[in-house]
């Protein structure tokens, strides 16, 4: 997405106007998001990025200087997640012939620079190699495929991810089931499945359950939940839930909705983290829409912040021109934190109070009524 210099102009001069005599404007004393993350308790904040030259990347090739040295260099960021190299699409397109290239350079990126890896994601209904979805499938055999895929993606990787999303989206938004090709044929086996085999694979990776609209409770939260629930009584390894975060700026929810939905998962004794935060807002951006999604930063890294399960918060890429959210929204964009000139979006200083600790209960300014529910994808 390319933002007019009129659009950039307008963030610095509210950022500007928001930090009058506070010593920070935009952002400028920060020693780096994870650092502050760090001093804060988290155990990272990072930040999501794609393959070089693919999808919303190619044609950005002159940025991407800069845009490895926010990524790599700067102190920003501890962690990261392929946002799309690991996925069934790219990594076995036809059935037993596996292609771990894409997830290998973002891989190699985060030993490098010795960063957290969360890998992402092993079952997903979407961006699904075709085979599996136009295949009329018994029982006996989708357990097959399920089991080979997980086996082969995890011991690619394994020793290397800290945490792996192994199943993803399986809800509707009323908590119940979303009818997928592995719903349709194993009903809530196959869940027990994917995690049982990533478990038997790679036995010291963080094992997720990951969905979007979970940030408020609600009853997808409460399906989550018992997904939780579930693994637990069957004795099958669960350490964690992912809360995608995508949020939006102009409807977001309250600080204490974000912390009342990680509480009820942190209690079920499991960790919690922010998997893939943006905030979208309705284009071109405005004053009051980018100081919404401000607040709205501030609330869900701030209820991270204060809920000691919660262990971290990775954005799901950093750069406007290469989030996904304008090509599914066409009127919606600017969802990260950082324009496409690589000035700072007013929402980064959001961040910075928040991981320093300038939210607190009862103070966040959210829409409440759990803020508006993203509508991401179609089943």
């Amino acid at each position: 997405m390319h933002l007019p210099s009129s659009l950039v102009l307008l963030a610095a001069s509210l950022s500007m106007g928001m930090d009058a005599g506070k010593g920070k404007g935009n952002g400028k004393n920060c020693k780096g998001l994870d650092v502050l993350a760090k001093k804060a308790g988290l155990k990272y904040f990072g930040a999501a990025t794609d393959s070089p030259g693919q999808r919303e990347r190619a044609g950005y090739e002159e940025q991407y200087p800069q845009y490895d040295q926010i990524m790599w260099d700067s102190g920003e960021f501890g962690q990261t997640t392929p946002t799309n190299g690991q996925k069934w699409l790219f990594v076995e397109p036809t059935r037993g012939v596996f292609n771990y290239t894409e997830g290998d350079i973002v891989t190699s990126l985060a030993k490098k620079h010795g960063m957290y890896l969360r890998c992402h994601a092993l079952v997903w209904h979407s961006q699904l190699a075709p085979w599996v979805e136009s295949t009329t499938w018994t029982a006996d055999e989708l357990r097959k495929v399920i089991v080979e895929h997980v086996t082969k993606v995890a011991r690619h990787w394994k020793g290397q991810c800290y945490a792996w999303d192994v199943v993803n989206e399986a809800l509707n938004e009323d908590g119940t089931y979303r009818e997928s090709v592995f719903y349709n044929v194993l009903g809530e086996e196959y869940i027990k499945l994917a995690f049982k085999t990533a478990a038997e694979v790679d036995p010291k990776a963080k094992l997720y359950y990951n969905d979007y609209n979970l940030e408020s409770p609600s009853g997808k939260t409460a399906g989550a939940q018992r997904i939780v629930k579930m693994l637990q009584a069957e004795g099958i390894k669960v350490d964690g839930v992912g809360l995608q975060a995508h949020l939006i700026a102009e409807n977001h929810p309250t600080l204490d909705q974000h912390i009342d939905a990680i509480q009820g998962f942190a209690d079920l004794g499991v960790e919690v983290a922010l998997t893939e935060l943006d905030i979208r807002l309705t284009v071109p951006a405005t004053a009051e829409n980018l100081a919404q999604q401000k607040e709205a930063y501030k609330n869900v890294v701030g209820a991270c912040v204060q809920v000691e399960g919660c262990i971290g918060v990775t954005l799901w890429d950093f750069y406007d021109p290469f989030s996904w959210v304008p090509y599914v929204f066409p009127t919606e964009g600017a969802a990260t934190l950082w324009f496409e000139d690589f000035a700072k979006h007013p929402a980064y200083d959001g961040v910075v109070e928040a991981l320093t600790n300038k939210t607190s209960r009862g103070k966040g300014k959210g829409k409440g009524k759990g803020g508006k529910r993203a509508n991401l994808w179609t089943a």
